[in-house]
């Protein structure tokens, strides 16, 4: 069995080695936190001696040792002690040693949530049906309002009303160009391969095109496939979270663009063996605990002069390729994920 580097030791993230016998071969000090052992008491010992019903984790050792690639579960109950966690868990075959593995934890609480359920689903369909519905019905007023203040203008022929009248036109061209946004996902993706570096490039120099004192890092994986995708309508996704992360640093901060593949994910309740993962993350004050359940709901927005439309827009359109975007946040860092399926 190949010794642990020192580096996992360091680590936040509980960490597990397992050999050939599912015995416990090393067990760093996150790990002896989280289940309260020594690795004193753990080492040598079944796994058994950590956690109680292991049925649904055997199972999870058996696929990752089959399919001889990294294996990942989410909100896995596991019973250690006389607490039952809920983690995500993430199991590697150990090159190196026949039979070994390597096993992450997290906790499912704090961290980026993949798996979503039907209520979820639905609640996020419920809310941009309306939402079209909603734009229709103002759409027609609208435009009666903004010809009829026209001609309003033409009649009147004096400068002392035009100005009022020309407040009319202007807030209802506003209300128009919100409604036109509303409606953009209505539009059916146009599928064909897209390269999501060419997406984050794109975005990049449109963003620094309206925010020239951004610094904006790039951690891309270069192993990352193309998808099958609409790329204007990711452009769009990727750009709606992106500015309301260059906004966040007001527009003179850090912005830190990243790609990664995930294994076996669940994605709008489909599972799939490789899922592509964007990570925008800016470095600013962070998004206010109350309102992090309601982020992509329509209208709410935590900036004074926002419209609250982007993020309700940007989760339409990634749920129009089959994706999910869930997010991480507190005073200092926050994270957009979005997941899109390799297929």
């Amino acid at each position: 069995m190949t010794h642990a580097t020192p580096g996992l030791d360091m680590l936040a993230t509980a960490v597990l080695i397992l050999d050939e016998h599912r015995t416990i071969r090393y067990i760093n000090p996150a790990a002896e936190n989280l289940f309260g052992i020594s690795a004193y008491h753990a080492k040598g010992r079944s796994l058994s001696a950590i956690i109680k019903d292991r049925a649904e984790l055997e199972r999870a050792l058996d696929a990752a040792l089959q399919e001889g690639v990294s294996f990942t579960e989410h909100h896995m109950p596991i019973e250690s002690g006389d607490h039952t966690l809920t983690l995500n868990l993430t199991i590697s075959p150990l090159e190196s040693d026949l039979g070994a593995l390597v096993l992450e934890f997290h906790s499912a609480g704090g961290s980026v949530k993949i798996a979503r359920d039907e209520q979820a689903m639905a609640q996020a369909q419920t809310v941009q049906m309306l939402l079209k519905q909603l734009a229709h019905e103002i759409r027609n007023p609208l435009g009666g309002i903004r010809g009829a203040a026209q001609l309003l203008e033409a009649e009147l022929n004096g400068a002392d009303l035009s100005e009022y009248t020309q407040v009319i036109i202007q807030e209802a061209n506003r209300l128009q160009g919100l409604l036109d946004r509303w409606l953009t996902p209505a539009k059916r993706p146009e599928i064909r391969p897209v390269n999501l570096h060419e997406v984050l490039e794109r975005v990049r120099s449109l963003l620094l095109a309206e925010f020239p004192s951004l610094d904006i890092q790039r951690d891309y994986d270069i192993s990352v496939p193309s998808i099958q995708g609409d790329q204007e309508q990711l452009i769009q996704a990727v750009l709606n979270i992106a500015r309301n992360a260059a906004q966040a640093a007001d527009g003179q901060g850090t912005v830190r663009f990243a790609t990664r593949v995930s294994r076996q994910v669940t994605l709008a309740m489909k599972r799939w063996k490789l899922a592509a993962r964007i990570d925008i993350i800016d470095y600013g004050p962070g998004i206010p605990e109350e309102m992090q359940d309601k982020v992509f709901f329509p209208l709410v927005s935590g900036r004074e002069n926002g419209t609250g439309v982007g993020l309700t827009l940007a989760q339409s359109l990634v749920q129009r390729h089959e994706g999910v975007i869930h997010m991480v946040s507190e005073p200092g860092f926050t994270c957009f994920s979005i997941y899109l399926p390799i297929k």
